[in-house]
């Protein structure tokens, strides 16, 4: 395993996404604690949960800052899905990093959590890495287990704060049933939880840690108010995770991403994944026309045809790979109106509609995606948005409610 800062990283996770000024009043976490110079870390052995994003606003990686600081080691890096470089598909493997020297511990694959013999000789646990703000997006699962690590270990935790890139305001259900938890959704949370990661680290130690006390520590962002999204920011937007390359995409993900419990191509193997959506058997004029017509607040579509391809490192077994598609491009008109899950609710009670028969939802990765059986079965049961949409407001205002004394940001 490379270093982070190499150059195929820089030219896989940099190059290929339009990159804003690095200037203006929003600073993560990680440049609050270089401005500190380290105070709080200063004589522990420090292992470090990150990845590729976690980058100051200079470019310097978090693991480089910590190995050079005045009496901090960095004794560890925890790798999570997608690997310490963030291009990894499937398992990741241990590993080192050539730059600092530490071992890098994989935190997916046959472990999630830090094991007793992983932390020994930690003091504390540092986490850096950039969400996007959905239930299923599995970095936040990985802080969740390495703080149920953190707390049995008896060590502090602290969370390097950053952005939420689609915004703090916006919540939309389903709430995810107990019943129903995995890594894809590992605590009963919103669906789109309009939370950072730190608000969202707060929470989990207050309501999930099921009796065991964490010395938590949240390092906030300086200068995010909840209404801004991450292109109001002036950071640089760096790559999540393979499919996710623009703000656009992380808007709809939250919702589109449910068509991967689907017989529906998310547009995995395309180059706009969550963006370009369809089928071989889908009527994608029909389908825009419909949608079109239904007025979907904030988004606008296109008929489109697409063949996914296997793209390495993103999408190598994509579905339908060498066949036809017909569907749709979905185009973010109005972010501060759109709203993902209802539009991935309109798009598919639209595609049940207009091809009797046809659209299969796949119960338990669906189900898991979405975090209650409910929403499948009344798409099954062929109810119509208005029908649907008012339960995952509803849901949706209860965990506002919850997450409410968690907020750091106004």
């Amino acid at each position: 395993m490379k270093g982070v800062l190499g150059a195929c990283l820089l030219a896989s996770l940099v190059l290929p996404v339009r990159v804003a000024a690095v200037s203006g009043d929003v600073i993560p976490g990680l440049d609050v604690l270089v401005g500190e110079e380290f105070a709080r870390l200063r004589g522990k052995r420090v292992g470090l949960v990150a990845n590729h994003t976690a980058r100051d606003r200079r470019g310097r990686h978090a693991a480089d800052l910590l190995a050079s600081a005045e009496g901090v080691t960095l004794a560890a890096i925890f790798a999570p899905e997608h690997g310490y470089r963030g291009v990894e598909t499937g398992a990741v493997a241990d590993g080192k990093d050539d730059r600092t020297g530490a071992p890098v511990f994989s935190l997916y694959g046959e472990t999630r959590k830090p094991t007793p013999a992983m932390l020994s000789g930690i003091d504390l646990l540092v986490f850096d890495i950039q969400d996007v703000g959905a239930r299923f997006y599995t970095y936040i699962s990985t802080m969740a287990r390495a703080m149920e690590a953190a707390a049995e270990a008896g060590i502090p935790f602290v969370v390097l704060d950053r952005p939420n890139p689609i915004g703090g305001e916006v919540v939309e259900g389903p709430v995810l049933d107990p019943g129903q938890r995995s890594f894809v959704g590992i605590h009963p949370i919103a669906l789109r939880h309009g939370m950072t990661v730190g608000e969202l680290a707060s929470l989990f130690a207050a309501e999930f840690l099921e009796g065991k006390r964490l010395d938590l520590a949240v390092v906030r962002v300086e200068g995010w108010r909840r209404a801004q999204r991450y292109d109001e920011c002036d950071l640089p937007w760096i790559v999540p995770s393979p499919n996710m390359t623009d703000l656009e995409t992380a808007l709809v993900y939250p919702g589109l991403c449910l068509l991967e419990g689907t017989n529906v191509s998310e547009g995995r193997g395309t180059d706009s994944p969550f963006l370009v959506v369809g089928a071989p058997w889908i009527d994608g004029e029909r389908l825009a026309r419909a949608l079109s017509k239904a007025g979907v607040a904030g988004v606008s579509f296109e008929a489109t045809s697409f063949t996914p391809r296997s793209l390495p490192g993103r999408a190598p077994k994509p579905r339908f790979e060498g066949e036809r598609c017909s569907g749709v491009r979905v185009r973010v008109t109005d972010p501060a109106a759109m709203r993902a899950v209802e539009l991935a609710v309109r798009f598919l009670c639209a595609v049940r509609d207009l091809h009797p028969g046809s659209l299969r939802l796949e119960p338990r990765s669906f189900d898991r995606l979405a975090g209650a059986p409910w929403l499948r079965e009344a798409i099954e049961a062929g109810k119509a948005p208005a029908e649907i949409l008012p339960r995952i407001a509803e849901e949706a205002a209860g965990f506002e409610r919850e997450r409410a004394p968690f907020l750091l940001y106004e």
